[in-house]
C-alpha cells in the first residue's frame, strides 16, 4: 500500500488490539474495548467501518461472522503520524521537536547514553 491512512486517535485503539493479534471477530474486538473503554458496540463497529474503508483493516467473512486484520503495519502508521506532527506543529523542523520532548521529559541515565548512541551513530553515517 503506497499511502498510509489518517488514523483518528480512537481508530488506534481498534488498530493496537489487531496488530497485537489477528485476526479477530467484531465481537472479540468489542469486548477487549469494552473492558478498557466505555464505548457502545456500535461505536466500535462504526471505527472497524471506518478503518476498513480507508483500507487499514481487511476482513474475511467465515459463515456470518467477519474477521478482521490490518492492512497496515503499526510502524508504517506511527511513522506517517511522526512526519504528520513535525509538518503540523514544528513546520518540517526535526530539532526543535526533539529539543522540546528532550527537555519536557524525565530521562533515565541509560535513556540518555542510548539517544547518545543513536546520534552518535547516526553522525557517523
Amino acid at each position: 500500500m503506497n499511502k498510509i491512512p489518517k488514523i483518528a486517535e480512537s481508530e488506534w485503539r481498534v488498530m493496537k488490539i489487531l496488530w497485537e493479534n489477528s485476526p479477530k471477530t467484531a465481537n472479540e474486538i468489542v469486548t477487549l474495548l469494552s473492558a478498557e473503554t466505555n464505548w457502545n458496540p456500535k461505536t466500535i463497529k462504526t471505527l472497524l467501518n471506518r478503518l476498513v474503508k480507508k483500507q487499514a483493516l481487511g476482513f474475511e467473512k467465515e459463515g456470518r461472522t467477519y474477521l478482521y486484520y490490518p492492512l497496515v503495519s503499526k510502524d508504517e502508521c506511527a511513522k506517517s503520524e511522526r512526519k504528520s506532527i513535525l509538518a503540523r506543529v514544528y513546520d518540517g523542523s526535526l530539532k526543535p521537536m526533539l529539543a522540546s520532548f528532550i527537555e519536557e521529559e524525565n530521562l533515565l541515565p541509560e535513556e540518555i547514553d542510548e539517544l547518545k548512541q543513536i546520534l552518535e551513530q547516526k553522525k557517523g553515517k
